[in-house]
């Protein structure tokens, strides 16, 4: 047994870490007495760094909610402070450092789960997953298989641009353009407006269009890519497919890892556009993400699209079927940061044949298989160094908005106070405090664990 601040390890006999505690209401670090005027916020995580995020809103009155509750996804994965006392928690989106702890928070403080029907959906998958990684790597988890169950009968859903009601505030959840069922959270207090973000993009994908701003006193932005721009996305998109071109023309396949959730359809649509002549295969979670985004037509910017999509590639779903798909042209597959799943079975398979290639379609992580394999030529293969020979690309296929997006998208929303927040506190966040204060702004840069007053 060992500890670390709050948190509590257990080893097995092999001293694999798999589980961590807390202890509910008495390790928390928030404070006990409401604010006397304003609005206070605190970030228990992803005030200043990138995910693993959870922020409590509370006025004078003592209404309280906290917005998302994830963890890091690292490894091992970091989690954030532990949050009080809490009846209700809006999950912006269903990606684990948004909602990874929810399962804690439902078990131990019986806390209401608001969201959009798809991001209910698919937590439940979410939730699922990441118990199944943490026991076949022996990572640390807060909440049981058990807590699951009671997370997902927590819901209480609500469409976009539904108006609903806690106490005094008025809420409504308007599209992020992140992923489908993504929402930002408009709330009306007797002093403030507030709007939060979520992850967002303001330009539109394949399968979601973009947030579209709302004029709020107080803006809660997510900064991720602070101080960098995206390239065009027509620019991105026809690299990729020259790439594909260029290995399918010389008679190899080409591995595409992808995430499950909003990577995987983004690149299938992408596909089945601009090259519907090849042969496409698709395997991993995405498949049944995908299922359920087709049935919340409300939460896609064009249904039809993904359904000819998904109709028009070959969806892995056995044994024989993986051993055909080696034969494709493209294979899109879990996980996107070759951290296990079925791209690491074929890049085993496929990194013998030089004509193969590898187009990694997003960020891969510090420790992930896809930075190792991009510094250092090599993947763990069942715990195994494999150097991999095979030519590696990677293009940004990002669902968040980039510097430039962020600061009009600020301007647009009129916003007097600017919170900024899931970002680098040393790369990305500061070139965006400068721009934001220069337009008139008045920027905050929140830090885990401290309370800030919203006069």
């Amino acid at each position: 047994m060992e500890t670390q601040g709050s948190d509590i390890f257990i080893h097995d006999n092999q001293y694999r870490i798999i589980m961590v505690f807390y202890s509910p209401g008495r390790t928390t670090s928030y404070p006990e007495i409401p604010p006397s005027n304003g609005i206070r916020y605190h970030y228990l995580g992803g005030g200043d760094e990138v995910g693993n995020v959870g922020c409590v809103f509370e006025d004078k009155n003592g209404t309280r909610m906290l917005l998302d509750y994830g963890l890091a996804p690292t490894d091992p994965p970091k989690y954030p402070r532990e949050a009080p006392d809490i009846k209700d928690a809006v999950i912006t989106h269903s990606h684990i450092d948004h909602l990874g702890m929810a399962p804690w928070l439902c078990s131990n403080h019986r806390t209401r789960l608001h969201g959009t029907p798809l991001t209910s959906k698919i937590s439940h998958m979410m939730w699922n997953d990441c118990y199944k990684v943490s026991r076949l790597e022996g990572y640390p988890l807060a909440w049981d298989k058990r807590d699951i169950d009671i997370a997902t009968s927590s819901w209480h859903t609500h469409q976009f641009g539904e108006k609903w009601e806690k106490d005094s505030w008025k809420l409504k959840l308007t599209k992020a353009g992140h992923i489908p069922g993504a929402a930002m959270l408009n709330v009306e207090t007797d002093t403030h407006k507030l709007l939060f973000t979520g992850d967002f993009d303001t330009r539109d994908s394949p399968l979601v269009s973009g947030a579209k701003p709302e004029k709020c006193d107080v803006l809660f932005v997510e900064g991720t890519y602070g101080g960098r721009n995206h390239p065009s996305k027509e620019e991105t998109i026809q690299a990729f497919i020259d790439r594909i071109l260029e290995v399918t023309q010389r008679g190899g396949t080409a591995l595409i890892p992808a995430f499950a959730n909003g990577r995987t359809q983004d690149i299938v649509m992408t596909l089945h556009k601009h090259l519907p002549e090849l042969d496409v295969h698709v395997d991993g979670m995405g498949k049944s993400v995908a299922r359920l985004q087709m049935e919340h037509p409300e939460a896609l910017r064009d249904p039809q699209a993904l359904e000819d999509a998904w109709k028009w590639c070959r969806r892995v779903s056995s044994k024989s079927d993986k051993k055909k798909a080696l034969d494709a042209d493209c294979i899109v597959s879990t996980s996107g940061m070759m951290d296990g799943g079925p791209s690491i079975w074929y890049l085993n398979r496929l990194r013998m044949d030089p004509r193969n290639a590898i187009l990694l379609t997003g960020y891969q992580a510090s420790g992930s298989g896809g930075r190792m394999l991009l510094d250092e030529g090599h993947v763990p293969i069942w715990d195994k160094r494999t150097p991999i020979d095979l030519e590696v690309s990677q293009f940004s296929f990002s669902t968040h908005a980039g510097h430039s997006d962020i600061v009009e998208f600020a301007e647009k929303c009129q916003a007097e106070t600017v919170v900024i927040y899931h970002t680098d506190p040393n790369h990305a966040r500061p070139p965006l405090v400068e721009e934001l204060e220069s337009k008139g702004h008045i920027v905050h840069t929140p830090i885990n664990g401290e309370s800030k007053i919203l006069e």
